[in-house]
């Protein structure tokens, strides 16, 4: 495909933010974090820890698909979105690996997850797979990315509990998912030519695939923890039940993450929440994360 084969790209829309490229935030994640950083609570805990581990290969991935079709797009606003984007994702891996050293003086077997997750994105789906669809997969990975990002702005009671620490590294990932959800989404449609089917097909596959990862890591995790089976079962029930309950972590995500299937969806058919803003200004006068999710998560 030529340059001379794509259609010329649209405009940014309106809605989209800026996308701002922090470097050097501090989270104190040397800092004396508990275990069970979630208000003691395994399960969530866990969670977001598999999460976590999985985040540097899986941001490597989106930004070498991105890249993919760094010549064939010529409008410079969108090139720019394109390097921000990367830059971003870079800045989550350097992040995340940091966190996830805690995690591998735990016992966690960091270093296998990443090593199989590398050879089932880089080996496997970069080699079998066409660019077309491991762009739509990161695409629609981004979306999904994007729908925890609001509920981490619109459903703050869930977080309440959670280190400040740890809390604050995801609420800056968060901010920075919603900034730069639509880059994928765009080079996807505009340079990759991806169509509806295509788009339906990745988030279908992606849907299934994540969240057996993290549950087998967060199984994974929970055995290093010292759980008997017995035990794994209740923590399991229990915590299924906070993420799919009426009202839990997931309900609310599913009316945003129905949308990806309406044939004329955009990531910014949805607004930035309005705790995005204030988190911004709370950043701009503290320069501090911790301080700055701290505005969104009051103590109690």
């Amino acid at each position: 495909m030529t340059t001379h084969d794509l259609a010329p790209p649209r405009n940014l829309p309106e809605e989209a933010l800026p996308i701002t490229v922090r470097e050097g935030l501090d989270f104190d994640l040397d800092g004396d974090i508990p275990r069970h950083w979630f208000g003691g609570d395994a399960f969530k805990t866990r969670f977001f820890d598999a999460m976590s581990v999985l985040f540097p290969e899986g941001e490597r991935f989106f930004i070498a698909c991105v890249r993919d079709y760094k010549d064939q797009v010529i409008d410079p606003a969108h090139k720019r979105a394109m390097l921000d984007f990367a830059r971003q994702e870079a800045q989550h891996t350097k992040v995340h690996n940091a966190f996830n050293r805690r995690l591998a003086a735990q016992g966690i077997k960091v270093d296998k997850i990443l090593a199989n997750q590398r050879r089932n994105l880089f080996d496997i789906a970069r080699q079998r797979l066409s660019k077309p669809h491991t762009l739509a997969m990161t695409a629609a990975s981004e979306h999904l990315t994007a729908l925890m990002a609001h509920g981490f702005f619109e459903n703050r009671h869930h977080f309440a509990n959670a280190d400040p620490r740890v809390r604050a590294m995801f609420v800056w990932h968060a901010i920075e998912e919603v900034e730069h959800k639509g880059v994928a989404f765009d080079v996807m449609q505009q340079a990759a030519g991806v169509g509806y089917g295509l788009r339906v097909w990745a988030l279908l596959a992606v849907s299934l695939q994540f969240p057996m990862f993290i549950f087998q890591i967060l199984n994974h995790m929970l055995k290093v923890d010292g759980y008997s089976r017995r035990q794994r079962w209740g923590i399991w029930l229990k915590g299924l039940w906070w993420l799919y309950k009426p009202g839990g972590m997931m309900a609310p995500l599913l009316r945003p993450y129905l949308a990806w299937y309406r044939p004329g969806f955009h990531p910014w058919d949805s607004e930035a929440p309005g705790a995005f803003q204030t988190w911004m200004q709370a950043m701009g006068q503290h320069g501090n994360p911790v301080a700055a999710s701290d505005t969104l998560h009051p103590p109690t």
